[in-house]
């Protein structure tokens, strides 16, 4: 349960280092924004620094010409541009009605996800040490033309990763607005505290968010505390990795959805 995090930082590199100084030097759990930053180069890691590459400003180049296409706003004038943006509600819509199962079903349903191997870099791992303590991490860029401010998953404990020495771990990767509804990280883990096995587990976090958004991408692996692992996905094929003091490389596993 000791937990350390940043979201929305900016110019300061190295995101795990910042959230694993946020847990060993401070009584909090989570810092965002200017002030992450600022606090991370306080710390001793560097910065500020200019984080754009070649490769990332030619991306944005391109986004702006096809008129800030696709981004994530909704319900909102004009869609097809970078605005200024006007807060719009379809007349179509009732929305004191859209609590209804169905109504939340046509809404989410129609939602296709911006998220596919291409453009997002999440990595979530999971270490044991040889006294059986387990860590886990989630380092990410964000999602691709995200809005300013956006905080997914990453830094969410339980969405993105989750551990417990007494029973296991799992990370995640994907539509992390999404997944981050449903704390899939945390339910493995406590599906398999009930005896539930790392593939069940996993198949099961990610089943329960296919019902209620169809046209998510998303992927989970899952390893108890005896290092028994799987993994589960929905929307993509998925790999992760594993390594032992028994095994010569790194191997490789795939998922299929």
């Amino acid at each position: 349960m000791e937990v350390g995090a940043v979201g929305a930082m900016r110019f300061v590199k190295d995101g795990i280092r910042a959230a694993k100084l946020v847990m060993q030097h401070t009584q909090h759990t989570m810092l965002v924004g200017d002030q992450a930053s600022a606090f991370a180069i306080s710390m001793g890691l560097p910065g500020p620094s200019n984080l754009s590459s070649p490769e990332s400003m030619d991306k944005w180049i391109k986004w702006k010409e096809n008129h800030c296409q696709p981004n994530f706003r909704k319900n909102v004038l004009p869609s097809d541009s970078c605005g200024p943006y006007q807060y719009h509600i379809k007349d179509s819509i009732d929305y004191d009605k859209t609590c209804s199962v169905n109504n939340l079903m046509q809404t989410y349903g129609s939602v296709t996800s911006h998220v596919d191997r291409h453009n997002h870099d999440t990595i979530s791992m999971a270490v044991f040490d040889r006294m059986g303590h387990i860590a886990v991490g989630t380092s990410t860029n964000g999602a691709c033309f995200k809005i300013p401010g956006r905080v997914g998953d990453g830094p969410i404990a339980g969405s993105s990763a989750y551990a417990d020495n007494e029973v296991g771990a799992c990370g995640a990767t994907g539509d992390g607005d999404i997944m981050m509804r449903f704390l899939p990280c945390y339910q493995v883990v406590e599906s398999m505290r009930l005896g539930m096995e790392p593939r069940l587990a996993a198949k099961d976090a990610i089943s329960r968010i296919a019902r209620k958004f169809p046209d998510f991408v998303g992927a989970v692996f899952a390893v108890n505390k005896n290092g028994k692992h799987a993994g589960a996905c929905y929307g993509w094929t998925f790999q992760y990795s594993v390594k032992s003091p028994q095994m010569k490389d790194v191997q490789v596993f795939t998922i299929v959805p």
